[in-house]
């Protein structure tokens, strides 16, 4: 098999495996972007401890958007059955396939952050007697193993952002097309929908329902010493809100601008990393107020997050408008 390359978000790393094992080798910023992964959530309620920040479309969205755009066969195998499962994806691995798979993170024994996340995904290249062996994020170790018990139970487990086992497989069915031909159409459709969601946290209208509710947040959290610093943490690594995949979007908005040149791109890659640079001050500030027991930072972090949702919604104004 190809020597994995390890990367920062959990969905592409997996992309990036199944397609280089076919020969098809993209950075992560294109995979990325050509599947419209960019967008945002804001989402707190009843059931939550703490709301919930999220940077991109619903986990596997990404997948079934670039597997369209680029005309790739993508095989999907959901079932209730722990032993059938098993079966699907070991009928791959031993055919010298690698295959992805979602699950809980929580279960996986490497895994830095124990905490319940139904839409992780990881690829697996092969097994053993006694562990699974894995391509996971750079933050998360790369190739790394985990035990075919952890394996099973995070495959099984049901919750928020959740699949029935699911696993996939991806493969060119033919000569991949021009990708000068599908930036132009990815970037618009990733910014009609960011710019125009259905609900109000959803895209540039959840950043300003964010910028409203951050300078609550101490208030809202039962343990802000512990809770305010774990969000701004997941928000600049994990990219559940911050920085993470802006930065991707930016360099994917880069390399666009590299192929395609034009004022449009230019000016939305702009906004961008200027975007990206912003949500990694938004971080810091909930962290600094976590620490601090201070609502000061809460309050810029809420008018730096009015600034953002304008930045990234004069950027997708401008991507909107491609052909």
């Amino acid at each position: 098999m190809t020597r994995p390359r390890a990367g920062e978000h959990c969905e592409t790393t997996t992309l990036d495996v199944l397609l280089r094992h076919q020969g098809v080798e993209l950075s992560e910023p294109m995979l990325f972007g050509l599947g419209a992964g960019l967008s945002f959530v804001y989402w707190d309620g009843k059931g939550l401890d703490f709301p919930f920040l999220g940077g991109r479309v619903k986990p596997f969205e990404l997948t079934r958007a670039l597997a369209a755009r680029l005309g790739l066969e993508l095989e999907v195998r959901e079932t209730g059955s722990a032993r059938r499962a098993w079966q699907n994806v070991a009928v791959e691995l031993d055919a010298g396939h690698p295959v992805g798979l979602q699950l809980d993170s929580y279960h996986l024994e490497y895994f830095t952050s124990r905490v319940h996340f139904g839409g992780h995904m990881v690829a697996m290249e092969g097994y053993d007697a006694d562990r699974a062996h894995l391509v996971d994020t750079a933050q998360q170790g790369g190739s790394v193993t985990t035990s075919l018990a952890s394996l099973a139970a995070a495959r099984a487990e049901r919750g928020p952002m959740t699949a029935r086992h699911r696993s996939f497989t991806l493969a060119p069915r033919g000569e991949l097309p021009d990708l000068r031909g599908l930036l132009a159409p990815a970037m618009a459709d990733c910014a009609r929908a960011f710019l125009h969601p259905p609900i109000a946290n959803l895209g540039h209208r959840g950043i300003a329902k964010a910028a409203a509710a951050v300078p609550g947040w101490l208030a809202r959290a039962e343990q802000p010493a512990r809770q305010l610093p774990q969000a701004a943490l997941m928000m600049e690594l994990a990219g559940t809100g911050g920085a993470l995949f802006r930065n991707l979007y930016r360099d994917f908005l880069g390399e666009c601008a590299e192929l395609l040149g034009g004022t449009r791109v230019r000016t939305a890659h702009e906004r961008y990393t200027e975007a990206a640079a912003g949500w990694t001050e938004v971080a810091a500030l909930v962290a600094a107020a976590g620490e601090s027991g201070d609502a000061a930072p809460l309050e810029r972090a809420g008018r730096l997050l009015e600034d953002l949702a304008r930045i990234e919604r004069e950027a997708m104004g401008e991507l909107a408008a491609l052909r």
